[in-house]
């Protein structure tokens, strides 16, 4: 690691890594408790000036789709996201390389901003249950979370109050309900799917949870439904933290926030065994430099908290388990079966609103009891939608061709799995001996497959999808695609896992790590296991829960 040539004299309450979704929540309920927080983001800052959410594609120079992209984004391009106009969010895959086999691709999509994927993330927001936490105990598999549903319940509350999500309630145990703000209307084509799927299988059809206002939420305004989300939202209608918790901390004077500071590892005290700070190399001037803290958290996002972990010392900081690294996890997704539905009118017009910025949701109906279908376990949800299809394909030009895509196009339907991923030992992540990033800080390697239980899934997802399309009415139905390359699905959790035992975790049921007392992590790094719904809502909230007993912690005088 680089000599520290500057060394902060301030020594804060608090130090975060990371400012996306759980960096931002942290540095919110910290600076409210009265506590002097830094925030170290590694990327730039972001302002309304960068938003680009009503701009098209064609009305761009590139149209869409920079040089820069292919030279020195390879990786991030892949991604929806990543465009000619946000290209700056996401990392220089040249600059900040990564590792793996030939025969192991993994896609790691990452962004170094003010705010990170909270400024372009899907924004689906879903409580996890205990079908989730207590997993281990139903089928055996793994090992349960330290903590329940019943004990996280007050913290979903206290995030959803605070962000706002929109959505229906459906009294499913699986996919428990929060206090939503209306919902998103339904499509003709999804309100069919919806009644029929309901009728001949019982199973639910609703609109996605999503963290986008449909009404005035905390002073900001509802979603005016324009479209690209990624590309930013000057309305504050989606939730990124710039514009809502790391506002909300910087009002109340105790947050001292630096950017464009690459972290590279936990600074320790020996002889106490406590962390002291964070070392950072400033990303333009490449100065090392170091920030002082009675506490550090990591909410760097997944595999950059680990890689910080495993930098911090020789076979990594706070790994007396040698868990740290191991039982990585994603969504595997990337299949879709499409249909047509030829009883709707062609050319119907769109009956929800214009643009609307989520789809359907699906949630799991596989093993809810404690059978194994097909010998498989845990299960997988849908999204998707059903609406005006773009008539791809169409004959004539001029005004026979624009009359064609305006009255002849039919409604199509897309369901795509996203299946739950099981925690396995060799599913790692490690530091490469060679490689390291522009800044000289050792990179990862990173090795996961899928395994037999996730592959059977992802089929059992596809036939189900044909099968619920059929019970719809559809025609034409077709499944494509084929399972995901890990990492694209965006959902990395993992590798610093939560548990009760010190011997085979690396947190304990507050996310402290079990060697460390004041070193927490609380973003997907901490995942025990991962279900099959969207991570972030469930990682919010445990960073919620676990700022609170920090708090408390510092009033006894734990940190002194």
């Amino acid at each position: 690691m680089p000599q520290i040539l500057n060394r902060s004299a301030n020594v804060y309450d608090a130090v975060i890594v990371g400012s996306g979704c759980t960096g931002g929540v942290a540095a919110k309920q910290l600076t409210q408790a009265g506590l002097k927080v830094c925030v170290l983001e590694a990327g730039g800052t972001v302002t309304e000036a960068d938003f680009s959410e009503h701009i098209q594609s064609y009305q761009q120079k590139y149209r869409g789709v920079h040089p820069t992209l292919s030279r020195n984004q390879p990786i991030q391009r892949q991604i929806y996201a990543c465009r000619e106009s946000n290209k700056d969010w996401f990392v220089d895959d040249i600059e900040n390389p990564y590792t793996y086999s030939k025969d192991e691709p993994f896609q790691w999509i990452r962004m170094r901003v003010l705010g990170g994927r909270s400024l372009s993330w899907g924004r689906q927001s879903y409580r996890h249950s205990d079908l989730d936490f207590k997993a281990a105990s139903r089928d055996g598999y793994g090992m349960d979370w330290p903590i329940s549903y019943k004990e996280l319940i007050p913290y979903y509350e206290k995030v959803e109050r605070d962000i706002g999500i929109s959505g229906l309630a459906e009294n499913l145990p699986q996919l428990p309900d929060s206090d939503f703000l209306p919902a998103m209307g339904f499509s003709c084509g999804e309100k069919l799917l919806r009644e029929r799927v309901k009728a001949k299988m019982g199973r639910v059809v609703s609109v996605g949870r999503v963290a986008i206002l449909t009404k005035e939420h905390n002073g900001r305004a509802a979603c005016h439904y324009c479209g690209p989300c990624e590309q930013g939202c000057i309305t504050y209608s989606y939730y990124s933290s710039p514009f809502t918790v790391l506002k909300d901390a910087a009002a109340t004077g105790n947050l001292t926030l630096v950017t464009d500071a690459v972290a590279s590892h936990v600074v320790m005290d020996k002889s106490s065994g406590r962390a002291t700070g964070v070392a950072y190399i400033d990303r333009n001037t490449r100065e090392p430099k170091e920030v002082r803290g009675k506490v550090v958290l990591l909410c760097a996002s997944t595999l950059e908290s680990t890689r910080l972990l495993l930098n911090s010392a020789p076979g990594g900081l706070a790994n007396s388990s040698g868990a740290l690294g191991h039982y990585l996890m994603d969504h595997v997704y990337h299949g879709y079966t499409t249909a047509d539905f030829p009883e709707l009118p062609r050319g119907q017009a769109w009956t929800g609103p214009p643009k609307r910025p989520n789809g359907l949701y699906i949630p799991r109906f596989r093993n809810l009891d404690r059978t194994h279908t097909n010998g498989l376990i845990r299960g997988y949800g849908y999204q998707g939608g059903v609406w005006p299809g773009y008539h791809f394909g169409a004959p004539g030009f001029g005004k026979s061709f624009k009359r064609a895509i305006r009255t002849d196009a039919s409604w199509s339907a897309n369901l795509h799995g996203f299946v739950e991923c099981l925690p396995r030992y060799e599913n790692h992540v490690s530091i490469d001996p060679e490689v390291t990033d522009a800044w000289g800080i050792p990179a990862l390697r990173i090795s996961m497959t899928w395994g037999e239980n996730e592959l059977g899934l992802w089929h059992d997802a596809q036939e189900q999808a044909s099968t619920m399309l059929e019970a719809a009415g559809a025609k034409n139905i077709v499944n494509r695609g084929s399972p995901s390359i890990p990492g694209s699905g965006i959902h990395e959790m993992g590798t610093a896992r939560m548990g009760a035992n010190p011997k085979t975790s690396v947190l304990d049921k507050w996310n402290q790590t079990h060697d460390v007392k004041n070193l927490f992590v609380t973003d997907g790094a901490a995942f025990t296991s991962v279900g099959c719904q969207n991570p972030t809502l469930t990682m919010m909230a445990l960073t919620t829960r676990c700022c609170e007993r920090i708090v408390e912690r510092g009033k006894r005088g734990e940190f002194a």
